[in-house]
């Protein structure tokens, strides 16, 4: 004799208890989406000469969450946006191979007259 423990009664349907989640968390916080800000001679020359600035951001980070964490941090307008995916890159050590971490750069275009302050320019 089989125990029908396992068994469905016919014509009971089971409830699914669904729980509601968001369909990604939004990365709101400052630290979570800015990395750093890229200095390198193109990124200050940039940011002298026009409104430009430059910021290593998470992968998975969007332009909108890109201009709301710069306004809250840097208090300051954002109008433009560009990101760019840099790839991995395969490095080789004698016989050893391996790869440089990829990484994700925002280039921030702010209002006409302010500034971010950036330590080291």
């Amino acid at each position: 004799m089989a125990l029908n423990i396992f068994k469905k009664e016919k014509g009971v349907k089971e409830k699914k208890e669904t729980v509601k989640k968001n369909d990604k968390e939004t990365l709101t916080t400052t630290k979570s989406v800015l990395q750093s800000p890229c200095i390198t001679e193109k990124a200050v020359n940039m940011s002298s000469t026009g409104n430009f600035y430059v910021f290593h951001v998470t992968t998975d980070a969007n332009k909108v969450e890109i201009k709301n964490a710069i306004e809250e941090r840097y208090k300051v307008n954002v109008i433009q946006i560009r990101t760019i995916n840099i790839p991995r890159k395969k490095i080789s050590k004698g016989r050893k191979i391996g790869y440089r971490s990829g990484y994700k750069k925002a280039i921030v275009k702010i209002k006409e007259g302010q500034k971010i302050e950036i330590v080291g320019q």
